[in-house]
């Protein structure tokens, strides 16, 4: 399999499409690309302008099958490796967790846009617009029901790291990165996102990168 992502630094939708396929526990090559530079062109030359898929990332090749849509990932991956490895075994949590990562997948566009995912970037006092903070708390309202109802097993939504703590990642990204205030409990989760092994090896390697995005590196208070 063949991976292309984005920038480690911003780009949410290849953290959560390379979550998925580490999550598989199948190998896959990763290829990074600047997705505002020309060796994005050059590669989607090399890939025959990456069709069927509109250009975006994360892109998976897995043999003669291409998917370009990071839940489309997910799903195809459950389905090579058993669907247990990234959903809940009960129906009920089951059916929260897909309910869950199919708003975040859906959803939150004013929280996208107002606190673009900047892992190197640490924002202080910035003001929080109405519809954001709106989205922040429909989150973190997510976050409490999963974690009382499904959380006993692990530090993690349902307890084991899966399908929605991969899509949710960055936004505990961002609400570090942009010191949002979160209640104990939601704290406690996001400590325990950023500390798996995963994440600390995508954070290193967003550190390391050179590529910089001007529109993402400063935000500007929010009224």
């Amino acid at each position: 399999m063949k991976l292309i992502i984005g920038n480690k630094n911003y780009s949410s939708w290849s953290l959560r499409g390379w979550l998925a396929c580490k999550q598989s526990g199948l190998s896959f090559e990763e290829i990074k690309v600047n997705i505002l530079g020309d060796d994005w062109e050059q590669t989607k030359r090399e890939f025959g302008e990456i069709q069927p898929s509109s250009g975006k990332v994360p892109i998976l090749w897995d043999g003669d099958v291409v998917i370009w849509d990071s839940l489309a990932i997910l799903e195809h991956l459950a389905d090579r490796v058993g669907r247990e490895r990234f959903w809940p075994k009960d129906d009920a949590a089951r059916g929260m967790a897909r309910s869950m990562v199919a708003e975040m997948h859906s959803s939150y566009l004013a929280l996208r846009r107002g606190m673009p995912m900047n892992i190197r970037k640490q924002v202080q006092g910035l003001r929080i617009a109405g519809d954001v903070q709106a989205d922040i708390v429909r989150i973190l309202g997510l976050w409490a029901e999963a974690r009382a109802r499904y959380g006993h097993g692990g530090p993690f939504l349902f307890g084991t790291f899966g399908a929605p703590d991969i899509f949710y990642a960055p936004i505990a990204s961002r609400f570090l990165t942009y010191g949002v205030p979160v209640p104990g409990f939601a704290q406690a989760y996001m400590q325990a996102v950023w500390e798996h092994d995963w994440m600390q090896q995508w954070v290193a390697a967003a550190e390391e990168e050179e590529w910089v995005i001007a529109q993402y590196e400063d935000p500007q208070p929010i009224a």
